[in-house]
């Protein structure tokens, strides 16, 4: 008699066929528009999203062009976003650099998906880590964005790791991912930001989560408690998203979650922070 598993794979094969979901060769797809050559040391606005692949939506469009008239973030990291791969891409963004990182290739919908960072500034490196291991039933693993960019104080440079961490997989197939992307960080000795969507459903992942952080010597974002609360979660769990950094001040005052945008079941986090050159 078939388990619970083999049930739920059988079901989701019927509208999830095999040949749907393709592992891409690219590892990164980049588009340089350079308006500045570094980032503002004294002010640095980031914006966190998980989009849920709505950026074709016009609702979607509406929201994003309007926050960044708003509130004109420097850094973008956004997750899960669709790139068409027969048109031109990120149109939003036009006025941006902007790195995409794909995870896989939906052959319905003729799309890249993956996360995607983008810039006032072309990154000085970039780099994409995939998940060793895949996610069941559409078996395709997480990815996560690597970029580094230079500060107007000259001296060193901001890392940059906008990621997506994997889903509907056991504690320890996480903690891979969450030691790969460790190790990655504890190279980079200057300032970090390290966003994104961690799937912190359970208290166990968020515990790993946060002792990773702490010995890399990362703090997050503080949200007041009627900010923190529209994160999204699952019931009781913990946040998904989050934003560390490291080597960085913090306006306290501008760390926002934007609990009116809908067009996305995770709501849009806002943080700025400035950089001072103690040497």
């Amino acid at each position: 008699m078939l388990d619970f598993k083999e049930h739920a794979d059988s079901f989701a094969r019927k509208f999830v066929p095999s040949y749907r979901f393709i592992r891409t060769q690219e590892s990164t797809i980049d588009r340089s528009h350079v308006l500045q050559t570094e980032l503002n040391s004294t002010s640095i606005k980031v914006l966190s999203w998980n989009i849920a692949k709505k950026n074709h939506d016009k609702i979607w469009i509406k929201d994003f062009l309007a926050i960044l008239e708003q509130y004109k973030p420097e850094l973008i990291f956004l997750q899960e976003v669709r790139l068409r791969m027969d048109a031109e891409h990120a149109a939003e963004l036009r006025e941006m650099s902007w790195n995409f990182a794909p995870n896989f290739i939906d052959a319905h919908h003729q799309t890249y998906s993956g996360i995607l960072t983008a810039a006032k500034i072309s990154p000085l490196t970039s780099r994409a880590i995939l998940t060793k291991h895949h996610e069941p039933i559409v078996k395709t693993p997480k990815v996560s964005l690597i970029t580094e960019y230079p500060l107007s104080n000259k001296r060193e440079t901001l890392l940059v790791i906008n990621s997506h961490f994997i889903n509907f997989v056991d504690l320890n197939k996480f903690k891979t991912q969450l030691h790969e992307l460790e190790f990655a960080l504890s190279t980079h000795h200057g300032p970090v930001i390290f966003s994104g969507d961690f799937n912190t459903w359970s208290r166990k992942r968020a515990a790993l989560l946060e002792q990773a952080v702490t010995r890399l010597g990362l703090a997050p974002v503080v949200f007041a408690p009627h900010e923190s609360k529209k994160i999204k979660r699952f019931l009781l769990s913990p946040p998904l998203d989050y934003i560390f950094y490291r080597g960085l001040s913090e306006n306290k005052a501008s760390a926002k979650v934007l609990d009116y945008v809908s067009s996305s079941d995770h709501k849009p986090l806002l943080a700025e922070f400035s950089y001072i050159d103690t040497q």
